[in-house]
């Protein structure tokens, strides 16, 4: 290895392309290495020399390009006009203070777009360092043993391990195959799996059989593979296909707030455009009418929601993701809220994924053995151990054993050939890690189980395997040939207990052979259905002797039953309750017989009644789709015996009933169902296709953890219809005081320069705050929201623009008028912006609505439950808001400087006492208002409920 390194330099780090031509003992001279892979220190050395396995991003936005995205909406689009059309006035007119509008809102433009875009590329950042908690990792062979290491610390020459729902992290020629299939879709558009082989089949690599490629998924079986390109220089690296370079598709919340931007847009254009005629031909005077236009369109515009809504989104993101839920894209978070149906995985996820042997049947003889700890309680709550003696559900005899220490098993009641097929028909391997073992949890208790009984390594030395027949969904077996020390051939069986059983022509009975009829295989499988009660996974196991090696699909000897417990979590239970009081309906999808499916779904809570519907996977291929359309309507579902790639139908079917659907996996063939959910969700401990395909990775593999997703998007789309409707509000004290000015000609009650101290000044912390308020008391007691709500509703306009902004407008212009009487104003007497009684008077009105969203900010907290239920310091930052709202009211009041910016004046305190009637007046409408909603008053839902 040493002599072709150092001959080859870094020659080795480019692949030539003759790779797959070229016969396998030149393949690995060329690279330095053999079909043991490196050692550590050539591999570091190598790494040093040809760098990480790692792709250049190409095809993503640049900052730059990202910054000035930012500016390319309807907001700042009128921002810049009514920019334009204040430098305009100040040119017309000059000396009037029109520059400083102009440059204000110039500077509004500016900071709105930088927040958002700061919002936006944190976010960014934050989503990319979630993703580098789960990075791509590859197992190889590195000094005789295997190992897992980063996929971006490969290097050519080694050797990796390729199982089912791996995706391969090289390019590499295959040196080993069992049933490999591989989707080369990625690179070559060919949506079939192609079988692996050995050979050079085809002059072109891409077609060549032989060859592995980065990116490429495992469908199905295993191998080994020699690396011989990483990085840039792989297939995929060449032809630069990265998901970077697919174009975005918008999520519903991201439609939502296109909406309702242009929703408010076109109002304020329209106002804007409606009244510069009505003031031009009522009074004729241009300039007047342009700064009314320009005052219309900039008390319209919310100029801080694009980023408080990324702000809301983005700390809720990193609120899941600091209880295991990591979201990939950050506006994923809301749909998790508008979930109906949640479909998920039951191994795992609704289950401790701590499985381990609970149970046996040897042959067809009626011997229930138990594990170590004598009797036990099931998972399904019902005591099914036995003391030595006594009779078992099954009604043979209970024995625990003493023999063998730690194992509480009697090793001489246990045949040889039984161990042989629970260790050797298994892919899986032993760990010093808990749960002691690492692959497929059934396969690991089978292991565990096994290697109390024999050395497996000797095991796998006197009995090695010659040929591998993977476990498939859908023939629901795995078989293997394995090589006696006598140089015959024996097939290992395992799988579901009715097709193992079919399969069998004989069964082991007291050490012997017998025939097996039809009246047994009928007993064996009542038998199993007994174990299943008791919520075990059963698991048959029988061998037979092999001629070739070949696959059998008969002459099998039944050797017996092993049943496997998966205990339920112990917080699923509460989240499935908190799901159906949430109007969320919880199915249930496992590969386990009907009777053990029905069992853990009543343990764990999934129906409390005889209403549990059960589907099965043949029962989903057979019945129409009418049919399953009414079985869906049921309150409590569980489809058992189902193979992965039903589930895209079953997704399918939930949503074409309207359903708004989250699907769980962890494998290869749940991918289409994850991708074509509503919101994916992959396990964290899932294969690598599947974690790509999903919207949202679960680190803790739990269910609970959905659920409290799903209690975060709720939040956060109540949280930004609070924002709206906060800041919405104070629209109307804003727009009324231009209109009373065209139409009454009295002396303009709030400038344009006020209207932004509200907007851009006192609203956005306490907007902001409102962003980061916690969920209501009865968030998850509530229906999900349907596909049509939107965020900006009539109710909701009603609401802002119908109750609570006409009383901020009433309390403004008391405040107002207050000054205007007592300075000895008349109605139809013009006041110059200079006279101190005028600018007193503007202060006093913008005085009032600053006190009454001081209210409005409190009563804005909840939409349903009364505000007095949240506690006062439970959302400190509404507390921090509404300091700074009252810190630059007073600046506005009594700064010289503000005085020169706003044209205000310092005022006496009781008018500023005179608008807290008001501000309770807004607090205790809301209140009534949310009480009859409470109390499902009809006419407060069709009006006010938002």
């Amino acid at each position: 290895m040493e002599s072709a390194s150092a001959e080859g330099g870094v020659g080795f780090c480019f692949p030539r392309g003759d790779e797959h031509r070229i016969p396998l003992p030149e393949f690995l001279e060329r690279f330095g290495t053999d079909e043991n892979g490196l050692v550590e220190q050539e591999a570091a050395r190598r790494l040093r020399d040809c760098g990480p396995n790692v792709l250049e991003e190409v095809g993503k936005e640049s900052i730059t390009r990202k910054y000035f995205r930012q500016f390319w909406n309807f907001f700042s689009i009128l921002l810049t006009i009514g920019a334009l059309l204040s430098f305009f006035a100040e040119y017309l007119d000059p000396g009037k203070g029109n520059l400083y509008i102009g440059i204000a809102l110039g500077v509004v433009v500016v900071l709105n777009g930088t927040f958002t875009f700061i919002q936006e590329y944190q976010a960014e950042k934050t989503m990319e360092s979630f993703r580098q908690l789960i990075p791509p990792h590859a197992r190889v062979f590195r000094d005789g043993k295997i190992r897992d290491i980063l996929a971006s610390e490969l290097v050519v020459g080694d050797l990796i391990l390729l199982e089912e729902g791996d995706k391969a992290p090289a390019d590499g020629r295959l040196i080993e195959v069992n049933s490999l299939k591989v989707d080369n879709s990625a690179l070559t558009g060919e949506a079939e799996p192609q079988l692996r082989s050995l050979h050079c089949t085809h002059p072109d690599m891409l077609e060549c059989r032989n060859m592995v490629f980065s990116g490429t998924l495992v469908q199905s079986g295993n191998g080994k593979a020699i690396v011989f390109g990483t990085g840039s220089h792989t297939q995929i690296g060449n032809l630069a296909t990265l998901t970077e370079q697919t174009s975005a598709v918008d999520t519903p919340i991201r439609k939502e707030l296109n909406h309702f931007i242009k929703v408010i847009s076109s109002i304020a254009i329209f106002l804007g455009v409606t009244f510069f005629l009505l003031a031009f031909f009522l009074q004729d005077i241009f300039l007047a009418s342009l700064i009314f236009s320009i005052g219309i369109i900039v008390a319209n515009v919310p100029e801080g929601l694009l980023p408080t809504v990324t702000l809301a989104l983005s700390l809720a993101s990193r609120r899941m993701a600091d209880r295991n839920a990591l979201i990939k894209q950050l506006e994923s978070v809301e749909t998790l809220g508008s979930t109906t149906v949640i479909c998920t995985d039951k191994t795992g996820t609704l289950t401790q994924n701590k499985m381990a042997v609970h149970s046996l049947l040897i042959g067809s003889e009626d011997v229930d053995f138990k594990g170590p700890e004598g009797p036990a309680e099931d998972p399904a709550g019902q005591e099914s151990g036995a003391e030595p003696g006594e009779k078992t559900a099954s009604g043979g005899e209970g024995i625990s054993g003493e023999g063998l220490p730690g194992t509480g098993w009697d090793p001489e009641k246990i045949p040889p050939v039984f161990i042989r097929v629970a260790g050797l028909c298994n892919n899986a391997r032993l760990s010093e890690r808990a749960p002691g073992y690492t692959g497929d949890p059934t396969e690991g208790a089978l292991l565990v189980f096994a290697n109390g009984f024999a050395d497996l390594k000797e095991l796998n030395d006197n009995y090695p395997r010659l040929e591998e027949f993977p476990f498939d969904s859908l023939t629901k077996r795995m078989e293997v040939i394995c090589r006696t020390p006598e140089g015959g051939f024996e097939a290992y069986l395992k799988g579901a207990p009715e097709i193992v059983v079919e399969m069998c022509n004989f069964s082991i009975e007291a050490g012997e052979v017998r025939e097996l009829g039809r009246k047994e295989k009928e007993e064996l499988l009542d038998r199993h259905l007994r174990i299943a009660e008791r919520g075990e996974r059963v698991i048959a196991l029988a061998y037979r002797e092999a001629e070739k090696r070949e696959e059998y699909t008969e002459g099998f000897v039944f050797l017996g039953f092993i049943g496997i417990v998966d205990p339920p979590r112990p917080e699923v239970k509460e989240a499935i309750a908190k799901c159906h009081a949430a109007g969320i309906k919880v199915v249930m999808i496992t590969g386990d017989h009907p009777v053990t499916a029905e069992s853990i779904a009543r343990t764990v809570g999934l129906s409390d009644s005889e209403t549990l519907e059960i589907i099965t996977g043949d029962e989903l291929k057979a019945l129409s789709r009418e049919e399953l359309a009414e079985r869906l309507k049921k309150k409590s579902i569980v489809f058992a015996r189902t193979s992965p790639v039903q589930k895209l139908k079953i997704v399918q079917l939930f949503q074409a009933e309207g359903e708004i659907v989250t699907m769980t996996g962890d494998g290869v063939n749940d991918a289409p169902a994850i991708k074509n959910a509503d919101m994916g969700v992959a396990m964290g401990s899932g294969t690598d296709v599947a974690r790509e395909a999903a919207d949202m990775v679960l680190l803790d593999d739990n269910f609970a953890t959905i659920v409290n997703a799903v209690e975060e998007g709720r939040t956060v789309f109540d949280n930004i219809k609070k924002f709206i409707a906060y800041i919405l509000t104070s629209n109307i004290p804003e727009i009324l005081p231009f209109i009373v000015f065209v139409l009454f000609a009295l002396p303009l009650p709030m400038n344009v320069q006020l209207i932004l101290a509200i907007d851009l000044g006192t609203d956005i912390l306490p907007a902001l705050a409102l962003g980061v308020e916690g969920g209501e008391g009865d968030i998850m007691r509530r229906l999900p929201r349907s596909r049509e709500e939107k965020l900006l509703t009539s109710q909701m306009l009603l609401t802002s623009y119908g109750i609570k902004g006409p009383i901020e407008a009433a309390a403004g212009f008391f405040c107002y008028f207050a000054v205007l009487f007592d300075g000895g104003w008349s109605f139809g007497e013009e006041l110059a912006n200079s006279n101190p009684l005028y600018m007193q008077s503007i202060t006093a009105f913008f005085s009032a609505v600053i006190i009454c969203q001081v209210a409005n900010v409190f009563t804005s907290r909840t939409r349903l439950q009364s505000v007095f239920t949240k506690g006062l310091f439970k959302n400190r930052y509404v507390l921090v808001g509404i300091v700074s709202e009252l810190l630059i009211l007073s600046f506005i009041i009594w700064s010289p400087l503000a005085h020169l910016i706003f044209n205000t004046s310092p005022i006496d305190l009781k008018y500023l006492l005179l608008a807290l009637p008001f501000a309770l007046f807004l607090l205790a409408v809301d209140e009534l208002r949310k009480y009859a909603l409470r109390k499902n008053v009809g006419w407060a839902s069709r009006l006010f409920s938002w």
